[in-house]
């Protein structure tokens, strides 16, 4: 239950932030699709809050597992920056549904679980050393501890020119020292009892010098939410983007163009969450000596239903969150976990206003020490080996460099398939990886391909 909670608290930005990604308060600055159509923010947050909620209890009864479910933050972007320019939003969710379905035909025939098991123990290791980076990257890039330098060389920097200059900022350090001493001491609820600390840290913090949200101006404010106690917590729920779906994509902009959209989407969405399921069982505990857990088979049909229920409520494609490793970190280990944490998600659909009290650095401060929980898997690797070394490598670093668990996933496919072939060793290769494989290297060219297509 404790653990439930935690994860909860580590995915509640959620309910903030995905509305902005799809959403908007007006429709100059919405996202706006083919027709003129916008998603109003208040809509897209109580259904982000009612699908999140459904579908991470109904893993939890059926899988039995403690992974949360969402709205995946990959796929939202795309939509708002790549789908709706070409579709309407409706459209746009139809495709999402269809990615769903597509998925959960691949789960129940079997053939998504033969995919999962065809992956070598050193990759899946791999993925969860991967996923660890990449959240401890989000984490690190969510506090502004680290920042866009705005330039070619380097790219990234630490803080405002190379110093950490704001007090949304200080407040994730503080976090992280406090979670960190905590995990270290092995303190019971160590994660809960130190982002409640420094909520109250940050709440204390904003009362005395009234720093305000960055909304996307002032860079040394909060970088999502200010916490504040709000003045009122209750608010009732919008839910009238439940079954605005059309699949009218197809005739729209044509099967080829429609299809390739699909393909990118049921890509992102099997990937990255075979990858973090992976990283969170071998995280929990409960993965076999080849990286399988109990109820595969369950997991991934259930997953891929939270693709199809996110699009029919234009909440977006819902998946497992690399956030619930908070909660396995804080001791969840069984779906009661994920009870906990839907209950939580579907109270947030009245109590919004509460869901802002946590700021997005003290959430980041949580996730840079799982991220560190989650490296830790890294001694398992074989480094005598430069056809694993490698691969493996490419893996972890693909990850957290282009913010994509399903990019780090292709790159070490494709590698491992490869350097391992031309090193004598493709008869220990499954056919499905090279299958794979090629479906990663077109995933990657997909580019020049949609450009053939349109012209």
């Amino acid at each position: 239950m404790r653990g439930g909670l935690v994860t909860f608290v580590t995915m509640a930005y959620i309910v903030i932030l995905n509305p902005l990604i799809l959403g908007g308060f007006s429709a100059d600055q919405a996202a706006v699709d083919v027709a003129g159509g916008w998603l109003p923010n208040a809509q897209v947050a109580a259904v982000t809050a009612l699908t999140a909620g459904v579908m991470t209890i109904l893993f939890g009864v059926i899988a039995r597992l403690p992974f949360g479910f969402a709205a995946g933050l990959g796929i939202n972007s795309f939509l708002a920056v790549s789908v709706v320019g070409q579709v309407t939003w409706a459209e746009a969710m139809g495709l999402v549904v269809i990615n769903g379905l597509i998925i959960v035909l691949l789960a129940s025939t079997g053939l998504r679980e033969l995919i999962f098991n065809a992956v070598p123990r050193q990759l899946k290791i791999a993925i969860t050393v991967g996923i660890g980076l990449f959240i401890a990257f989000i984490g690190l890039v969510d506090s502004g501890f680290v920042r866009s330098s705005g330039t070619a060389s380097p790219p990234v920097q630490l803080g405002e020119n190379g110093s950490v200059v704001s007090l949304p900022t200080t407040v994730f350090v503080i976090g992280l020292i406090i979670l960190g001493i905590l995990v270290a001491r092995k303190v019971k609820a160590a994660l809960l009892i130190g982002i409640v600390a420094t909520t109250l840290i940050a709440v204390i913090l904003e009362a005395i010098f009234k720093v305000g949200p960055s909304l996307g101006q002032n860079p040394n404010g909060w970088n999502l939410n200010a916490p504040v106690v709000p003045t009122s917590i209750v608010s009732l729920p919008d839910l009238s983007l439940v079954g605005q779906v059309s699949f009218g994509a197809f005739e729209r902009i044509g099967v080829l163009a429609a299809l390739m959209l699909v393909f990118t989407l049921v890509f992102t969405n099997f990937f990255d969450a075979m990858g973090t399921m992976t990283g969170l069982a071998n995280e929990a505990g409960i993965a076999d000596d080849k990286g399988n857990f109990p109820r595969l088979k369950s997991a991934l049909i259930v997953e891929g239903v939270g693709a199809v229920m996110g699009g029919s409520t234009s909440a977006s494609s819902n998946t497992v969150f690399i956030e619930s490793g908070a909660g396995i970190g804080e001791g969840a280990r069984t779906g009661l976990a994920n009870v906990v944490t839907g209950l939580l998600f579907l109270a947030a659909m009245f109590f919004t206003p509460l869901t802002q009290i946590v700021p997005l650095e003290v959430a980041a401060a949580a996730l840079v020490i799982v991220g560190a929980m989650m490296v830790s898997q890294i001694r398992f690797i074989d480094f005598s080996d430069f056809s694993i070394v490698l691969p493996v490598f490419l893996t972890i670093l693909v990850m957290p460099l282009t913010y994509s668990i399903a990019n780090g996933i292709g790159a070490g496919f494709i590698s491992w398939v490869l350097v391992r072939s031309f090193s004598g060793k493709a008869r220990e290769i499954s056919p499905l990886l090279w299958i794979v494989a090629a479906g990663f290297l077109v995933f990657f060219v997909r580019g020049p391909i949609e450009a053939l297509l349109g012209a």
